[in-house]
């Protein structure tokens, strides 16, 4: 996530705290530049060893990681829980925008956060008022421009790290090359976005929203039954042909951050030609998904947290997949044959109470993708460690960051 873990190790080094960070590829040495980098160029059969004997001599106490998804971090994480260490895990956040997610242990399918909204009412209940949440700002070309500079440093390391193998389906050349053609081709994507949004506001007919993950999201892939964006694509379409009202509209919009290396516009109007709902279906390249989910009589999505946004505007939504939201009262609980009809309307006092309770365990405001963003970021990072952690020392605690994989260490106690 571009220098994210670099901000954090300022932050950490700063106040008092021992930082050590695992580099898998040079991306992530090209990311880190601080002490205490760790070059890891073994195999991933022999990384938990390595990792064990890591922790062993620097005195580890805390891991932290982004995704527990990708083979080097579900290793990582059986290892720590072997030697009964805390791993904070981050993720993009559960509720969007200006939210990022770190929980302890794991996130989405691997969270630890119940599925029960009695629970989450009765928790809610015993807290305080949320904090005021303020927006941050986030760019698009910096997150490409980041992607592009990650990808080219690993290609161009590849053989100081001959084991290093990508967890994204995509050789680093091949994704570079998808991310140069987005770019190049942006201005004409949000022109057709643009015409296809004035459409629907002209028409104002109903329409469902179905907004794209990315094809290498560890979350399709592990946590629902799909084998990629293209399953989910046709079974959606498939659906709404057979079931859904001849008034309703399918809306589907590509993830902001996909690399353009499938053409999912071409892939989304052959299927709808298919099943003869060409004139139904709309494809939005680009767009705030804001007023188009709130304009929207419902949400599909697999356990995008798109999903998030759409709830808390009051808006049903089915989730195809695992998701740590898809909770009795507040999402769509049965087929999605079914949803087009009768969708039914989320708990506004269940989803309330279920936003609460995570702003207090595993939500920190900030961004990744600009300077006020990761500064705020980054404090609120800190703080939500030392509160959560149960190895805090009054002297020293020690936090790994793995490369992937992340390792944080902990604060002198004052006095």
């Amino acid at each position: 996530m571009g220098p994210l873990f670099r901000r954090l190790g300022q932050v950490l080094r700063r106040d008092g705290y021992a930082v050590h960070k695992v580099n898998f590829n040079g991306g992530d040495r090209l990311f880190w530049r601080l002490p205490n980098a760790i070059d890891y160029r073994g195999r991933l059969e022999d990384w938990p060893a390595a990792l064990r004997q890591l922790i062993a001599d620097r005195a580890i106490t805390d891991v932290l990681l982004f995704g527990d998804c990708r083979p080097i971090h579900m290793a990582a994480i059986a290892v720590c829980r072997e030697l009964h260490i805390p791993v904070h895990v981050f993720e993009e956040g559960y509720i969007r925008p200006d939210w990022v997610t770190l929980e302890l242990g794991g996130v989405n399918g691997h969270s630890t956060l119940p599925r029960d909204p009695l629970w989450y009412r009765a928790q809610a209940a015993a807290l305080p008022p949320a904090p005021q949440h303020e927006p941050v700002s986030s760019s698009f070309r910096r997150r490409a421009t980041e992607a592009l500079i990650y990808n080219t440093a690993d290609v161009l390391s590849r053989s100081q790290y001959p084991h290093w193998e990508n967890h994204r389906p995509w050789h680093p050349l091949v994704e570079g090359m998808g991310w140069v053609r987005r770019l190049m081709r942006r201005k004409a994507a949000a022109e057709r976005a643009q015409s296809v949004q004035s459409a629907l506001a002209a028409r104002e007919d109903p329409y469902v929203l179905f907004p794209l993950q990315l094809d290498s999201d560890a979350q399709i892939r592990l946590h629902s039954s799909f084998a990629g964006i293209a399953d989910a694509l046709r079974m959606v379409i498939t659906s709404f042909a057979s079931h859904a009202p001849p008034a309703l509209r399918l809306v589907i919009k590509e993830h902001p951050l996909d690399n353009g290396v499938r053409d999912w516009r071409l892939e989304t109007m052959t299927l709808a030609a298919l099943h003869g709902v060409t004139d139904r279906i709309d494809y939005l390249e680009g767009g705030d998904i804001v007023p188009l989910s709130e304009r929207s009589q419902g949400m599909v999505t697999i356990n995008s947290t798109s999903g998030t946004l759409a709830l808390a505007q009051g808006i049903p939504v089915i989730a195809l997949g695992q998701a740590v939201y898809d909770i009795e009262d507040i999402t769509f609980q049965g087929r999605l044959d079914d949803f087009w009809r009768n969708p039914g309307k989320p708990d506004a006092e269940t989803f309330a109470a279920f936003r609460r309770v995570l702003i207090d365990r595993c939500l920190v405001p900030g961004g990744f993708f600009s300077e006020e963003a990761l500064a705020k970021l980054t404090e609120g990072i800190v703080a939500r460690i030392e509160a959560a952690s149960p190895l805090i020392t009054p002297r020293v605690r020690q936090t790994q960051s793995s490369g992937r994989m992340r390792t944080t260490l902990a604060k002198p106690h004052p006095g």
